[in-house]
Formats: structure tokens, sequence, C-alpha cells
């Protein structure tokens, strides 16, 4: 339940920048411990790991 709590704060941050400036954000830096808890989520490890086979290039919310 928490994660799914999380992803739904990052992906309303998402929306609040988005809608702020017009314009999607190009990167989100966020700690390991918060990207061990979002990989524990289904849609967000699914879009994650789906996304790129390099480790640093993966992408959420293209």
């Amino acid at each position: 339940m928490e994660q799914q709590t999380l992803l739904q704060e990052l992906n309303s941050l998402i929306e609040y920048y988005s809608k702020r400036t017009d314009c999607p954000p190009n990167r989100i830096r966020i700690g390991y411990r918060a990207y061990a808890k979002l990989m524990q989520c289904p849609p967000f490890a699914d879009e994650v790991i789906n996304s790129a086979l390099d480790p640093n290039k993966r992408k959420y919310k293209k």
C-alpha cells in the first residue's frame, strides 16, 4: 500500500510540474530508497524495466 501511495505522489508531482511549466520534466532524480520502494510497485517497475537495456537510461512516463 505504501508503494502505491508513493507512486501516486510521484505521478501527482509530475502532473503538477507539467501543468505549471507547460512541459514535462526531462529528468527526475530519486534516491535509492525511494527507487527500491517504487520498484516494488508493478506499474512503475514494468514501465522502468522495459524502457531500456542500459540501467542509466531507463525512463518513467516517456
